[in-house]
């Protein structure tokens, strides 16, 4: 009974850790979207400006273009991307919690049905 009760401890804890994880892979998730959005929005936003500019034949308003859209747009987008790429790490470092989390899991179930058995046959 002892060790029936060490298991379920055992589950319920790692249950609860993975629940835990779990809910910041949601927020990881959520700010990834919104990251996600904001760098298409500037992906857009740069790619305007740059294609205007190489239509433009004033060097006057390609200066003001470049200042004021531009470089701010080419900024925020970079940014943005290695905002991404911090948000892509974090995301593959807290799903291989869970994936560890799963495998022990899996392994302590495993050895409980084994037990279980060899019990059941030793007890006959």
């Amino acid at each position: 009974m002892e060790e029936s009760a060490a298991k379920t401890y055992l589950q319920k804890s790692l249950d609860e850790w993975k629940d835990d994880i779990s809910q910041v892979l949601a927020e990881i998730d959520k700010e990834y979207e919104q990251v996600s959005q904001e760098l298409k929005l500037y992906s857009y936003k740069y790619g305007i400006t740059k294609q205007v500019i190489q239509s433009t034949v004033n060097n006057d308003i390609i200066k003001s273009i470049r200042e004021r859209y531009h470089k701010p747009f080419e900024e925020s987008y970079n940014k943005l991307k290695e905002d991404i790429k911090d948000l892509e790490e974090k995301k593959r470092v807290f799903q291989m919690f869970i994936h560890k989390i799963d495998e022990v899991t899996r392994k302590e179930n495993h050895n409980n049905t084994n037990e279980y058995r060899s019990n059941f046959v030793v007890a006959q």
